[in-house]
């Protein structure tokens, strides 16, 4: 297990989730999705994206942003185009958390400023695009932690 936490604060597309629990389940980290879900564990999307990793990897469904921050045992790094600190800059260490907002918004105002919030950051991308999709972007971000922890648990 590499004790690293990936947030998606109040999913809607349910491909991304699938994604993401395929993420989790191959890279050792913890998933954890806070309420409301856009969707239900029964969409064809989420299985299909998610797969047969359902069962491998380690998620956790929180009811609203306040408890999960709570369940978090080190620091949270919010990930949101507004940030001027690329997240390659940031030195990480186990028990981190990654936190990614809802895929048409991305993070509400009020969680951005949550006193448990280390830090904004952001992925590096080309002038006037919107975003990156929400699970390539944890991807992303996840490979760059596991990366500098030595991908601890790796084969």
């Amino acid at each position: 297990m590499t004790d690293v936490h990936i947030v998606f604060d109040n999913p809607v597309i349910p491909s991304n989730t699938g994604n993401a629990i395929r993420l989790a389940a191959c890279s050792g980290a913890k998933l954890h999705l806070v309420e409301p879900l856009g969707f239900n564990f029964d969409d064809k999307h989420l299985k299909r994206a998610g797969l047969d990793y359902h069962d491998l990897a380690d998620v956790t469904i929180h009811p609203d942003f306040d408890t999960c921050a709570e369940a978090l045992p080190g620091r949270i790094f919010a990930f949101t185009t507004q940030a001027t600190t690329w997240f390659t800059e940031v030195e990480f260490r186990p028990g981190d958390a990654l936190l990614f907002g809802t895929e048409p918004t991305g993070l509400p105002a009020e969680h951005l400023a949550h006193p448990r919030i280390t830090q904004q950051v952001r992925i590096p991308m080309i002038p006037a695009r919107r975003s990156l999709n929400l699970a390539n972007s944890a991807a992303i971000a996840m490979f760059e932690v596991w990366r500098q922890l030595g991908f601890s648990g790796a084969v």
